[in-house]
């Protein structure tokens, strides 16, 4: 699950890279061994992007008439007003924009095929000619595998993908060889079935196998050292760690060294070689991505691992629901008429009439869909439930997925029943647009994104074209900690308000409690859900253990490590960014294991 209750459970930093990898990465030759040991070594498959447009997009008019260009499309199409919106033929994409006052740039979003949005500001270049750049996001697929023998001379394989976690189902495999035939094969459930893969070695450097997530048959080839490199958190052979201040790059961070905000920098450097050196093939691995740390309003550590870097895009899964609560925040410091208490069927009665009538429904308010409590036939944790983001996702008959959730049965009274549900959050999205009389992905970029001066972003679409708000949207790291700096300065950043101070203690204070009692779990079953604890409007609450202190605070989460966690005793917050997707077990002990086991013991004043 997605809650900073998570984060009470252990982290697994095994460390050693392979001998012979980092040889390798060293620029040494590696011996091909004869037999089974010629398949020790890591291996690496690539599935890049699909072709789509990218470059120069290009918009000019000509009376009332405009062109839009781009790689050799062309659309033709009017301004109404200040609107600017076009769609290039076939599947090349779309853009939904706005002149400025003065004309001199067209402000908007480029919407390649698919179901994601990125600002695109196209700049006046000569009497109306506005240029501005398509960069698209990749969405290519890497799979490694390291084959090794362990410290029983067992030989083992393991199968690591940066992006998904894409394993076959296993951390580690036993590994053996008949001839061409290579079987990789691992029994991680007693309970369950073997999972085996069946692949075939051709010549000496090409392992075929069918890949059940891609569904289909790929071919590993053995890795040059160069490609192999991020397999590693860094590539092996790589001098030892040494900590450095970030830099400053004009996106609104202040920097300062560790050691000038009270922590202790050889403490810190200690954790990151630890990270370092920590082995991806383990059983148990944590695929830490990136590590942030911010302390009094300065950004004093940042460090990427597996290839990432500061502009990396990274997935921010279900620590994006969040955003519903700050963009509530700032819409009711901007005086629009909503708040937790306002009633979801009376803001959205316009898209009625509902199937699944219910009296109920008319009592279910904002605060209950910030705390899955709204009592909708909707539970992400149940693959029979109607509600379930999954079964919303993959139906084809309503495009509109908030319909679809206003369309539910109830299966409980508003606020009394807890139950993990990313439609919930989505809906805040009807309800914030509504309100505003603004496209979800506009009223992001003008309350949250400029203000907290965010780099380059994408944000989730519906296939409707409105803007999902559970979860996904995907942006970088420094641009994640700047939010949990602006509520530990009480709603504002550099100076800019983003929500009122009152909005941050509210938003951030207990409101639902979670248990066996209020999930309708047994005591037995409970623990594989969730962690008792306390839910504030789209912030999980609980912060961490330090030696036998705990450290009250609040957090954003999601699948895999996406982890904004802030506390405002020791005035701190921590970004980690992670691969480890359906491992709640592995990524949900780094706020214990890290921030409250190295880093709070690092500060000194």
């Amino acid at each position: 699950m997605n809650t900073v209750r998570a984060l009470a459970c252990g982290l697994a930093l095994l460390a050693s890279a392979a001998p012979d990898a980092a040889r390798a990465l060293a620029g040494s030759p590696v011996p091909v061994p004869p037999g089974d040991d010629s398949l020790i070594g890591i291996w690496r498959f690539d599935a890049p992007s699909a072709p789509v447009a990218s470059g120069e997009l290009a918009v000019a008019r000509r009376g009332s008439t405009c062109e839009a260009t781009l790689s050799g499309t062309r659309a033709t199409f009017e301004i109404a007003g200040r609107a600017v919106r076009f769609a290039f033929p076939g599947e090349v994409g779309r853009f939904r924009g706005a002149l400025t006052a003065n004309e001199r740039a067209i402000d908007g979003f480029w919407i390649p095929p698919g179901a994601t949005a990125t600002p695109l500001v196209l700049e006046r270049a000569g009497r109306g000619v506005w240029r501005g750049t398509v960069r698209p996001f990749p969405d290519s697929f890497t799979l490694f595998l390291r084959v090794f023998r362990d410290d029983k001379a067992a030989l083992l394989g393991a199968f690591r993908n940066p992006d998904r976690n894409s394993t076959g189902g296993a951390q580690q495999y036993r590994v053996s060889r008949e001839g061409d035939g290579v079987r990789f094969s691992a029994q991680p459930y007693p309970e369950r079935p073997e999972i085996r893969h069946e692949a075939k070695l051709v010549g000496n450097n090409v392992l075929k196998l069918f890949w059940p997530d891609l569904g289909r048959a790929i071919a590993l080839r053995r890795c040059t050292p160069s490609q192999a490199a991020a397999f590693f958190p860094r590539p092996p052979g790589e001098p030892a760690y040494r900590y450095r201040r970030p830099p400053i790059t004009g996106d609104g961070w202040s920097t300062a060294r560790a050691r000038d905000v009270g922590i202790d920098e050889e403490a810190l450097t200690r954790l990151i070689q630890r990270l370092i050196d920590a082995d991806p093939a383990a059983r148990r691995p944590s695929l830490i991505h990136s590590i942030l740390v911010a302390r009094r309003g300065k950004l004093v550590l940042e460090e990427y691992f597996f290839g990432h870097d500061r502009e990396t895009l990274h997935n921010l899964r279900s620590a994006g629901k969040t955003f519903a609560s700050v963009m509530l925040g700032a819409a009711m410091w901007q005086g629009v008429p909503i708040a937790p208490e306002t009633k979801v069927y009376d803001l959205l009665a316009g898209m009625g009439p509902f199937a699944n009538p219910d009296p109920r429904k008319s009592q279910i308010t904002l605060a209950h869909l910030m705390t899955h409590t709204a009592g909708f036939a909707c539970d992400d944790n149940d693959d029979a439930s109607p509600g379930n983001e999954e079964t919303m996702q993959s139906q084809r008959q309503q495009p509109n997925w908030w319909k679809y959730t206003l369309d539910l049965p109830m299966a409980h009274d508003p606020g009394t029943r807890y139950a993990y549900g990313s439609a919930n959050m989505n809906l805040m999205g009807a309800a914030l647009t509504k309100a505003t009389g603004t496209w979800l992905p506009e009223l992001f970029d003008r309350t949250v994104a400029r203000p907290l001066q965010f780099g380059r972003y994408h944000w989730n679409l519906m296939p409707n074209g409105e803007g999902y708000l559970g979860g996904g949207a995907s942006l970088r790291p420094r641009d994640l900690l700047k939010v949990g700096q602006a509520y530990l300065d009480g709603g504002a950043w550099r100076g800019r308000r983003i929500v009122d101070a009152s909005w941050v203690t509210r938003s951030t204070a207990p409101h639902f409690h979670i248990s066996p009692a209020t999930t309708g779990l047994d005591a037995e079953h409970f623990g594989d859900y969730y962690g008792e604890g306390d839910d504030g409007y789209a912030w999980h609450l609980g912060g961490v253990r330090s030696g036998k202190r705990a450290y009250p605070g609040y957090a954003a989460t999601g699948n895999g490590g996406q982890v904004l966690l802030v506390l405002p005793e020791i005035e701190l917050a921590v970004v980690f960014t992670g691969g480890n997707y359906r491992q709640g077990g592995i990524w949900g002990r780094w706020g214990n294991e890290i921030v409250g086991d190295v880093i709070v013991p690092a500060i000194r004043r």
